[in-house]
């Protein structure tokens, strides 16, 4: 069953990409010949996605000047002004009317700064199929990065696990990709909210399902990751 509903996260001020950032947004930073954003909504709508919603901070005005309403790319693409950086959690509060406008069904949450080859309409199918009832999302975990090589969380029989209660098990980090019930929301408040307290504390209610990519992915913060993706994906 397709998801057909994401949101793509693009307000960012993408400090550590600087000085590419002075002048264009995170997410329309090219990766071989095309924005990062451009290569997310194409890969969603290959799988189904319909609607697609965009927040926007950072010299935000560039991105729908790119995009357009989404009749190019066979979407129907939202987009949300935050008149302040509300981080994760916040941003995604904040669009919550527009992510159920079609209906509460679960929809995608999409980093706008990661690369990643996903096949969405397969992710859609392992997601949809180990979020249970109880369960407020279903996240993509991947291989720790040189970067960030202590990783977020352990996952245990595809969940999600806190340090402490799974001690001996393998961390693996969030990518930046994950399947969200828009209830997770609904008590939260449209303020600056960073998305890993709110992640801590349903890890403790066993409410978050997780599975494993192992294909390519990428966190594209700095230049230089920028430069080396550009390369490989060349190559």
């Amino acid at each position: 069953m397709p998801i057909e509903t994401a949101m793509i996260l693009a307000a960012g001020k993408g400090e550590r990409m600087r000085p590419l950032t002075d002048h264009t947004p995170k997410p329309l930073l090219e990766v071989v010949g095309k924005p990062l954003i451009v290569h997310h909504i194409e890969k969603l709508v290959q799988a189904g996605v319909k609607h697609i919603v965009i927040n926007l901070f950072w010299l935000g005005e560039q991105i729908p000047a790119r995009l357009g309403n989404g009749d190019s790319f066979g979407v129907d693409i939202d987009y949300i002004t935050e008149s302040e950086l509300l981080e994760t959690a916040g941003g995604i509060t904040n669009a919550l009317a527009l992510l159920t406008k079609n209906g509460a069904e679960p929809f995608w949450v999409v980093n706008g700064d990661v690369w990643c080859d996903v096949d969405f309409s397969e992710a859609a199918d392992t997601a949809l199929s180990i979020l249970s009832q109880q369960d407020s999302a279903a996240l993509m975990m991947v291989n720790n990065p040189a970067h960030h090589p202590l990783g977020d969380f352990p996952v245990t029989e595809q969940r999600l696990m806190a340090a402490e209660q799974s001690p001996h098990s393998p961390r693996f980090t969030y990518s930046g990709v994950g399947v969200y019930r828009p209830q997770m929301f609904t008590a939260l408040q449209a303020k600056p909210l960073p998305l890993r307290p709110v992640l801590d504390d349903l890890v403790a209610q066993n409410k978050l399902a997780a599975w494993v990519y192992q294909g390519q992915w990428q966190d594209v913060g700095t230049p230089q990751r920028l430069a080396e993706l550009n390369q490989e994906l060349a190559s």
